[in-house]
């Protein structure tokens, strides 16, 4: 249903409105103890009717993309990234995935030090749990700053699920914080994705 008002051009942030007034749809978010409305992309804001058989009568508020493109990491969504960079309090790394399908634009994630992991998040050591080039399965947890989505590996399914060692081989976890190189049996500490139930 096309609606009057003049289309508005959102980037990711941007606040669209009230939860109380509107839900949000496709491309807009709200962050847990929060009643605003959020864009998680880039495109034209657009209000629409809700379903005639739907209980909620407030009208949908929801970003259409600008340009056809991928998947949009949203918060909650679990993704894959290749870490690019890892400090001594955080790993940057490119989103290569959200869900099941791949990402057509660059995005840029960073696990901070108290995202690692669910315990002992004091003792952690980034250096000990991501290296540049692993591939690991993370949740998105918000927007974080303008540059980055902040994303966390700390359930036991996301972490590290593929790394390669020293001698160019892909490793093998051989437990939740350890991976082992099947070529030099050298083993380097990783924050691990569990596999499997």
């Amino acid at each position: 249903m096309k609606t009057a008002e003049q289309p508005e051009m959102v980037t990711p942030g941007e606040v669209l409105g009230k939860s109380t007034e509107l839900k949000a749809g496709k491309g807009a978010y709200v962050p847990p103890g929060d009643n605003t409305i959020y864009a998680s992309l880039t495109g034209i804001r657009r209000i629409v009717s809700p379903a005639p058989e739907s209980d909620d009568l407030r009208p949908i508020v929801e970003v259409v993309g600008h340009k056809a493109h991928g998947p949009v990491p949203e918060p909650d969504s679990v993704i894959i990234a290749r870490v690019t960079k890892v400090m001594a309090r955080m790993a940057a790394a490119d989103i290569m995935c959200v869900g099941p399908k791949a990402v057509r634009e660059k995005f840029t994630g960073i696990i901070r030090q108290q995202d690692v992991r669910a315990t002992e998040i004091d003792k952690v050591d980034m250096h000990l749990s991501f290296r540049p080039g692993d591939i690991v399965r993370a949740m998105v947890l918000s927007l974080g700053d303008a540059r980055a989505y902040y994303l966390s590996t700390a359930k036991n399914e996301l972490g590290v699920v593929s790394a390669e060692s020293a001698a160019g081989e892909a490793m093998v976890p051989i437990s939740w914080t350890e991976m082992q190189c099947p070529l030099s049996g050298q083993i380097e500490q990783r924050k691990v994705a569990k596999v499997g139930s």
